[in-house]
């Protein structure tokens, strides 16, 4: 028997997706701080299964957030994913990618209003 492997999909709208191969339908459960959520979805589809978790609304607040996914029948780890929100996000690489693109779109703006003023 193979093990399934859990592809990441999108998170939008609250759900999250991904895509699972496995050679039947696994019984998947998803953690967040020891409990499990509610409404997970496992549907078929080509080559697998569709695997759709709502997050609740409750824990979307500031820090990080993580998310087991794990076969309910074995325990064993499928996959995780993890929501970063408010202050952390700020200590975040990306967030600092994003504001230095931004800082220097404005930069590049200011030196071609200067430019055009000088012409």
């Amino acid at each position: 028997m193979t093990l399934p492997i859990l592809t990441p999909i999108r998170f939008e709208n609250g759900l999250w997706q991904g895509h699972l191969q496995a050679e039947s339908e696994p019984t998947v459960e998803v953690r967040y701080l020891g409990e499990n959520l509610e409404d997970v979805r496992v549907s078929a589809s080509d080559d697998g299964w569709d695997l759709t978790v709502p997050v609740p609304v409750a824990v979307l607040s500031d820090g990080v957030h993580c998310f087991v996914i794990a076969d309910a029948a074995t325990s064993e780890k499928l996959g995780d994913f993890t929501i970063i929100a408010g202050s952390p996000a700020a200590d975040d690489l990306r967030a600092e990618v994003e504001l230095l693109r931004a800082e220097l779109d404005m930069l590049k703006r200011a030196f071609r209003r200067a430019q055009s003023a000088t012409e």
